[in-house]
């Protein structure tokens, strides 16, 4: 006799929805079918960042290899051609695969509907299929570089004529990038509709987390600027396809139209990668220094702001391509002006940080390093802005500095932190504390070691891309290569750690492990149930604030 299907009276093992976590709940599927068919946001997201942290290791291991290759002048592991390959599927791979997806992929799905008093986002199938998108994509990139005429060897730029010339495997390449913007697409549209139409009874957009107001911002983005990525690699596909001439100048094209369009996308791109990061750090600070978040509505507008400059600003990419001089002006006047809201963020953590009762937890020594070293991105950024400066290292090995300093200082020490913050409430589990703290200082370290020395070769001419270099570089590549021995050891100890504490660390079930969080996701179980809340909360507060009393409401 056949059993009852799950959700019909009588189904023996069914518990309920709100009794038991997400990961006990059985629903219509078992094994790894109830993973890869499931709709729940929390299982997506988890699913998002083990396939993120994947293709992080390869990338990290592409990124050893070239820094191997570097260490001294001359072929040391590899010839030119195999270099250009790994140098551009390293960019592929962390750009379209680790930083776009980043924090509003993972931790976005995971804590924003709880975040807001949701049981789910706006779309789950939707939210399903944009996770299957990311997978035929990451599959797609994949298969590029074992098929065609080769890898890719263009950069992550897949910059015209040369790509259109080259006879590596640029087309699927490209099409794997176009099957990633979809993905993004809908979880922008997904995200900015569960923010408009789900949030809990009371929680008007200036009582949202400011985790939530960074993923809304960056929905936007995506929804609006991946489309020109898109259709700008559809014509590199036709162009390679049918040879039209829409960007080769040997049949008419213009090759300067195509970093119009590329840098239109990947400007505002860089902040769909910062923004989520920039969004979790205001949450761990606020939770690990026991302060009600300083400038609430200003970091919250400097969110808006940031999405909104960063789109006008994607000509300061291009100050040597040949723009007339009134528009190289105005694009680095408009530089200055996007780095005003970023200010604004840097200063009021730093201000809540004052007289805060700081806890040295891991979260917080990771959104300390941040705080460092997007400050050096940061001002970089600036010098990259003034002309003549920029004319000066364009192409160098100081635009590969800041370059790193904001997404990967930026973003991956910010989602290293988000991590550790909420890592208890995903899994139910703590992590050993004294190896997360060794290898935050071992990942700190050698991040800098490693990327530090690249502005002194930059400043001095060193260009970037090369595979090989002049003797009198080799004193600042060997640092260089030093330091990404010891941030792969940080790095790779991290995971170890995160990996062990998953079946040995410490139980958690309590809701509020820190002690210091406020917003929603602090109330509900560790881990939480398959559905969230037992009942929509009703919110009456601010996101920091405590509620009467100085009770968690």
């Amino acid at each position: 006799m056949a059993l009852p299907r799950h959700d019909e009276p009588g189904y023996p093992s069914a518990p309920d929805a709100n009794e038991v976590s997400f990961y006990q709940y059985q629903g219509r599927w078992h094994g790894l079918a109830s993973w890869i068919f499931s709709t729940d946001h929390k299982k997506i997201g988890l699913m998002y960042m083990a396939l993120m942290l994947i293709y992080f290791t390869v990338g990290m291991a592409l990124g050893f290899l070239i820094r191997l290759e570097l260490f001294k002048p001359g072929q040391t592991i590899m010839g030119p051609q195999t270099y250009n390959a790994i140098f551009t599927m390293h960019g592929v791979i962390m750009v379209f695969l680790f930083v776009i997806p980043g924090l509003s992929a993972s931790m976005g799905n995971f804590v924003l509907p709880i975040m807001i008093g949701a049981k789910d986002v706006q779309f789950p199938r939707l939210n399903l299929l944009s996770w299957w998108l990311f997978v035929f994509g990451a599959v797609f990139a994949v298969l590029a570089l074992f098929t065609g005429g080769g890898p890719p060897d263009t950069g992550w730029t897949f910059y015209a004529p040369y790509s259109i010339r080259t006879g590596t495997n640029i087309t699927l390449a490209a099409f794997a990038v176009f099957v990633l913007g979809f993905s993004s697409i809908l979880t922008g549209l997904n995200f900015v509709t569960t923010i408009h139409r789900m949030r809990a009874p009371g929680m008007g957009f200036m009582r949202m987390p400011l985790f939530v107001w960074a993923v809304y911002a960056t929905g936007w983005l995506q929804v609006v600027a991946t489309p020109i990525i898109g259709i700008t690699l559809v014509l590199i596909m036709v162009e390679r396809s049918f040879g039209i001439g829409v960007f080769d100048p040997v049949k008419g094209g213009d090759p300067i139209l195509y970093q119009h369009l590329f840098w239109i996308y990947s400007h505002p791109a860089v902040y769909i990668m910062i923004l989520p990061g920039l969004g979790a750090i205001s949450d761990v600070i606020t939770v690990h220094s026991r302060r009600t978040i300083f400038g609430y509505s200003f970091i919250a507008m400097s969110s808006i702001a940031i999405a909104l400059f960063g789109t006008i600003v994607w000509a300061h990419h291009m100050f040597v391509s040949g723009n007339s001089m009134v528009a190289n002006f105005i694009f680095s006047l408009l530089t200055m002006i996007v780095a005003i809201p970023s200010a604004v963020k840097v200063f009021n953590w730093v201000a809540t940080l004052y007289k805060g009762s700081i806890q040295l937890e891991t979260p917080m020594l990771y959104a300390l390093a941040f705080l460092f070293i997007f400050m050096i991105g940061g001002f970089s950024g600036m010098m990259l802005g003034v002309l003549a400066v920029d004319v000066h290292v364009h192409d160098t090995y100081f635009v590969v500095a800041h370059f790193h300093y904001i997404l990967f200082g930026g973003l991956g020490f910010a989602f290293f932190a988000a991590i550790h913050h909420w890592f208890p409430k995903m899994f139910g589990k703590m992590y050993h504390q004294v190896p997360s703290k060794i290898a935050w200082f071992l990942t700190t370290l050698g991040f800098n070691v490693l990327y530090l020395p690249m502005f002194p070769l930059g400043w001095e001419g060193m260009p970037r891309r090369y595979w090989d270099y002049l003797p009198q570089y080799t004193g600042w590549h060997q640092i260089s290569t030093v330091g990404s021995w010891i941030m792969i050891a940080g790095i790779l100890m991290m995971f170890i750690n995160l990996l062990h504490s998953l079946k040995h660390g410490k139980v958690c079930t309590e809701p509020n492990p820190w002690g210091g969080g406020r917003t929603l996701e602090w109330t509900v179980p560790s881990p939480p149930p398959l559905e969230n809340f037992k009942e929509i909360p009703v919110v009456d507060r601010g996101p920091y604030d405590l509620a009467p009393g100085g009770e968690h409401k």
